[in-house]
């Protein structure tokens, strides 16, 4: 078979790795939304679990936003989560299933989830590929086998993360 007379399907990915108590990761969400905003469905944003174990409810937080994509609303979740970080630090599970009932989530299954342990697989998962990849702190974008570290600064991250995505889609359409 000929792959030249097909189109590419593959679009670009741009991971990013989180953390939802961390105050860096929340100064990012603008750039995330900035990124969806002009790229649509040609790029693919992936939110990757990072939790640190300097903040205690770092790892329940990845678990329910995990559950939130289940439940359908896990971008709306993060971002809630991620506008509150100090909040979840005081209040913890409490906090987390208060945010799920705000958006309409079913909070008694993210309770459940929280207990049952369903989404740490996922978040280990996560976590031990961030690890083998040389991710240290959040946020971490990994876009074109390029990792770029928004731990330090945010300060020109989007545009060269814009910079990369532009790249891998015009590879992508010359082929």
């Amino acid at each position: 078979m000929n792959d030249s007379s097909t189109p590419p399907t593959a679009r670009p990915v741009l991971d990013v790795w989180c953390e939802l108590q961390c105050p860096d990761c929340h100064r990012a969400v603008a750039d995330l939304r900035a990124l969806r905003e002009r790229y649509g469905d040609a790029l693919e944003i992936r939110l990757r679990h990072f939790p640190l174990e300097k903040h205690r409810h770092a790892y329940a937080a990845a678990q329910a936003a995990e559950e939130a994509y289940a439940q359908g609303r896990g971008d709306a979740y993060v971002e809630a989560v991620l506008a509150r970080t100090d909040e979840l630090g005081r209040r913890g599970e409490e906090f987390l299933l208060e945010v799920a009932r705000e958006l309409g989530l079913d909070a008694e299954e993210m309770d459940t989830a929280l207990i049952d342990g369903r989404h740490l697989l996922a978040v280990d998962a996560d976590q031990a590929e961030g690890r083998a990849i040389g991710v240290t702190g959040t946020p971490t974008y990994v876009i074109g086998g390029e990792r770029l570290d928004g731990g330090k600064s945010q300060d020109g991250l989007r545009e060269r993360i814009e910079e990369i995505v532009d790249r891998l889609s015009a590879r992508g359409t010359d082929g």
